[in-house]
């Protein structure tokens, strides 16, 4: 049970979990959590994330204290990301939840082929946005 205040606002849970729960943040957070990484090396590491969107997600990192960043002088600048206390405390509950999602796929996915074979109108518009089980007529 989540707790909340007296008059049952969930806007303080939902601001947290806005930030955390992105998927770029998780996987910024899981590959921190194997050690200190330059920015290039994160970019490499997650594949399909702009430099753009990967300076913003690692500035509200360390703007909420889960990210340190560390800028060594020199040519060019290098600049080291490390999690911090709080960010290896918020790998824990992630690194769970990831466990339970590769765990779990198979029957989601199997879920959804049904969902899809009883409601064919229901498919989404953007349907590479959503995994699903090859059939035998794909």
């Amino acid at each position: 049970m989540i707790p909340v205040d007296d008059h049952n606002d969930c806007r303080p849970v939902s601001e947290i979990l806005n930030q955390i729960g992105g998927k770029w943040t998780v996987l910024i957070i899981n590959r921190l959590g194997r050690g200190p990484l330059r920015f290039s090396e994160i970019k490499r590491e997650i594949g399909g994330i702009s430099q753009k969107v990967l300076t913003a997600t690692l500035r509200d990192l360390e703007m909420d204290g889960f990210v340190t960043r560390t800028v060594t002088p020199s040519i060019p600048p290098r600049v080291d990301y490390e999690l911090t206390e709080l960010g290896h405390d918020l790998l824990v509950p992630l690194q769970a939840l990831a466990a339970w999602a590769v765990g779990n796929r198979p029957k989601v996915l199997a879920a959804r082929a049904r969902y899809f074979a009883e409601n064919p109108d229901a498919l989404p518009k953007a349907r590479s946005s959503v995994a699903h089980l090859r059939t035998a007529a794909e």
